[in-house]
């Protein structure tokens, strides 16, 4: 989160990070997720609104490496998917820390599983599904040349598919 929502994405799209950053005061940038959360639950839907389609616009942007700017989502949309992702983040994704999951990976290593990480995602950097995939002997990693973190883009559905497949065949 502290890359996404900290400014070190925002070093690739300097233009939309500052039409997202600059609708917080000054005072309140040193954490946007919070910044945004008081916003995003004000209680007034125009607020509310504004401030959702700037959150949704925001990771929209950086998605998808064919991302070409313009377009908006429609507003109960884009209020929806950013309260929700919002209210996860505010709360540290539900997790007790940071690194938590990797922490306890012996829990889980024996579980087979598939990481689909797009190359250059700009929201999830690779690194993390990196050092997940180098603490399960069971999970595989596949890193999609030419993806971003989009679901939509052709390589990671792709990806996606043939690891549901071939689970479901087992």
């Amino acid at each position: 989160l502290d890359w996404f929502y900290g400014g070190g994405a925002g070093q690739f799209w300097p233009d939309v990070w500052k039409t997202f950053v600059d609708l917080i005061p000054l005072e309140e940038r040193d954490d946007l997720i919070l910044a945004y959360q008081k916003r995003l639950f004000c209680g007034d839907m125009a607020v509310e609104h504004r401030y959702a389609q700037a959150w949704a616009s925001w990771e929209n942007s950086l998605a998808s490496v064919y991302y070409h700017g313009g377009g908006s989502a429609p507003g109960d949309y884009a209020r929806a998917f950013a309260r929700i992702e919002n209210h996860y983040f505010s709360n540290d994704g539900f997790l007790e820390f940071d690194g938590q999951i990797l922490a306890h990976m012996d829990r889980i290593a024996h579980i087979p599983g598939v990481i689909v990480q797009g190359r250059y995602d700009m929201i999830c950097p690779p690194q993390r599904a990196w050092e997940l995939s180098h603490k399960w002997p069971a999970g595989e990693l596949q890193i999609i040349r030419n993806a971003g973190h989009a679901l939509s883009e052709p390589g990671i559905s792709e990806a996606l598919v043939r690891a549901m497949d071939r689970f479901a065949a087992r």
